[in-house]
């Protein structure tokens, strides 16, 4: 049996699923099974007691690339492995809104808005692709799409990983101590990074403070790897021109944080790049079979690093 859990298109989930993989019992959360007879879990944010008794479990697949919370559950037996999505349409989307908030950024569309409201009628200078400098956190199956599509469009890209990726037209930074360098070379720095216990909080206002004057931060990794207060410190400041930003430490955002506000903020709801139904599917049924066949998973989490 599979059983299922998905706040959204749960019916289309079961659908999609039964159809490509007949020979598995498709359930749905919260219809009762036996749980012992679950065999694999598809699954994002299930609630507490999700994976109770479920004995004879042989894989988790989490709807999504984050697996933070699957990682901190005390009901799932850390033997289970767990497999991630490794693109499901999620790399092309997020692409489109680093890209969004870059020509935002280099084309001063923050300084017509304000023209617009004062009806002021004012041609701004915008640098060329070639002289505007991003900086890409995360360098995995997503960073690294958006990097590369980055470059090959012409922008200065650079990007930082622990262990460093040879990427076509993207300068590698490398390990913790080069991020200073990879922060003071980005006009635009976007945050791709997994959520892990070594990114927490590493964003903090005195790595910032290397970004160079009027520089601007997309952040659509996770909330929790930004100091907000830092954050707005920066942006009120003058330092930080601009930020776009899709996750948050506490979701969804509180409707009295200043960010819902501040004049230099886009904000979104955790949308930059969401799962789609039918390449999820595919994936998932694509593993199911690796694994009744003895082969390992794509998209198969090492626990220890956190993805």
């Amino acid at each position: 049996m599979l059983y299922l859990y998905t706040p959204q298109d749960m019916a289309r989930y079961q659908h999609a699923l039964q159809q490509a993989l007949p020979q598995q019992e498709v359930r749905c959360w919260p219809e009762e099974v036996a749980a012992g007879l679950v065999k694999y879990a598809v699954v994002w944010n299930p609630p507490a007691g999700f994976f109770k008794d479920m004995v004879n479990l042989q894989a988790v697949f989490v709807l999504g690339a984050g697996v933070d919370r699957i990682l901190k559950r005390d009901d799932l037996d850390r033997t289970v492995p767990i497999v991630r999505l490794t693109d499901a349409g999620m790399a092309q989307q997020m692409l489109e809104y680093v890209l969004y908030g870059v020509l935002h950024v280099q084309r001063q569309m923050g300084q017509y808005r304000r023209q617009q409201a004062l009806r002021q009628w004012q041609a701004l200078t915008a640098p060329s692709a070639g002289q505007t400098r991003i900086g890409v956190l995360g360098l995995g199956e997503i960073g690294g799409w958006v990097a590369q599509s980055l470059a090959a469009m012409g922008y200065a890209v650079a990007g930082w990983s622990r262990a460093g990726r040879q990427l076509p037209g993207v300068q590698d930074y490398i390990g913790q101590a080069a991020l200073p360098d990879l922060l003071a070379r980005s006009d635009i720095l976007v945050n791709l990074l997994p959520a892990t216990p070594q990114t927490r909080g590493l964003l903090n206002g005195r790595l910032l403070s290397h970004l160079p004057s009027g520089a601007a931060i997309i952040n659509a990794g996770r909330g929790e790897q930004v100091d907000e207060a830092a954050l707005l410190g920066l942006l009120d400041s003058g330092h930080l021109r601009f930020a776009m930003l899709d996750v948050f430490e506490v979701e969804p955002l509180e409707s009295v944080h200043p960010l819902w506000s501040h004049p230099s903020v886009l904000l979104t709801p955790h949308i930059a790049a969401m799962t789609l139904v039918e390449p999820a599917v595919e994936q998932i049924a694509a593993n199911v079979q690796a694994i009744s066949q003895g082969l390992l998973p794509q998209g198969l989490v090492e626990r220890e690093r956190g993805y």
